[in-house]
């Protein structure tokens, strides 16, 4: 790392599970692991997704091309652009879901799932939320 050491998300006092780190590691590739990659190893190994990424941060691994199309994309771009409005239907199921401004990954992927909308949909109805409730 440079010696402009940017901060763990997860806190630097985090410890590492060698297991997870291994899995991490071996389905990196130049310090990159791809979103889809971390969830089936998080569903293979039954690790929650959550705990992959806190490893990836910790092991300085950047995550790639978000499922949501929130990030990782060239040029530090997302593939989700704001809209004209949000879904009715979407905006209150994000709405009993978001907490203190955040949503995860999965309860994002529930809602998808709930209401038969592609990941995108949902990630595009988040973005424009929360711009519109300034989070």
């Amino acid at each position: 790392m440079s010696s402009d050491k940017k901060k763990h998300y997860t806190g630097d006092e985090a410890k590492i599970d060698d297991r997870i780190k291994t899995l991490v590691l071996e389905h990196s590739e130049n310090k990159k692991l791809k979103c889809a990659a971390a969830n089936k190893i998080a569903k293979d190994f039954n690790i929650s997704a959550g705990d992959i990424g806190r490893h990836a941060d910790l092991l300085d691994i950047r995550l790639t091309k978000c499922q949501m199309g929130l990030f990782g994309y060239p040029q530090g771009s997302k593939i989700v652009k704001e809209s004209e409005s949000v879904n009715p239907d979407l905006e209150k199921a994000i709405k009993t879901k978001i907490v203190s401004g955040k949503i995860s990954c999965r309860e994002a992927w529930n809602i998808a799932s709930e209401m038969e909308m592609s990941k995108i949909e949902v990630s595009l109805g988040l973005f424009n939320y929360c711009i519109e409730h300034n989070l």
